[in-house]
């Protein structure tokens, strides 16, 4: 994996979420309650809603259109037959690094 260092994990508000944009399309990074980082596209399948606008609740978000919720873990939605592409995400020394590799491999948004 190559790690690309984004933000400092305080720079996500706790039960919140900071929108990056890439040359491939934005990703959502989301800050638990329990401190764990989390990141996903940006945009649910559905309305393409913005996730990083949605409700964090526990390991999930909550897509602010509609109400579809996202297990950050894999992407599923709880009650649609629908997922959201996730990105290897790791904290190291209260920095967020965030794995490049699948952004590359991702096509333009």
């Amino acid at each position: 994996m190559s790690w690309i260092d984004i933000c400092d994990v305080t720079d996500i508000p706790l039960r919140g979420a900071r929108k990056i944009k890439t040359a491939l399309g934005c990703v959502a990074l989301f800050r638990t309650e329990t401190e764990e980082v989390f990141a996903v596209t940006d945009s649910c399948p559905h309305k393409n809603g913005p996730l990083s606008e949605g409700i964090v609740h526990g390991q999930s978000v909550t897509c602010p259109l509609h109400n579809w919720v996202f297990d950050l873990n894999t992407g599923q939605a709880s009650a649609e037959d629908a997922q959201i592409e996730t990105h290897g995400v790791r904290l190291e020394a209260g920095r967020v690094l965030l794995d490049a590799g699948k952004l590359r491999a991702r096509s333009a948004a």
